[in-house]
């Protein structure tokens, strides 16, 4: 199963000021054949966008879940949807 999809992702913790979301960007493209976005939120969080494949989705949602990001992740939702093939490359917002 490696169809595409699109991950909408709320990290919350200690995530902004941190670089978070150049980390999140690096990730994505390290992965490789993700488009999206990540942007900080007013109430402290991050959302992460991303479509591709299955495979590299779970990749990023790993990552973001891991001890190997910056600053203090206390926790990810996530919501699973079809993509919507409207980013160009991915973005820090």
């Amino acid at each position: 199963m490696n169809e595409d999809v699109r991950l909408a992702a709320w990290v919350r913790g200690k995530v902004q000021g941190v670089g978070f979301r150049w980390f999140t960007r690096a990730n994505a493209l390290r992965i490789g054949g993700l488009t999206g976005f990540a942007i900080n939120l007013e109430d402290g969080r991050v959302q992460v966008v991303a479509e591709g494949p299955q495979e590299k989705c779970d990749l990023l949602l790993e990552w973001l879940r891991s001890s190997d990001t910056p600053g203090r992740v206390d926790g990810v939702s996530e919501i699973w949807d079809t993509p919507r093939h409207i980013y160009q490359g991915f973005e820090i917002r």
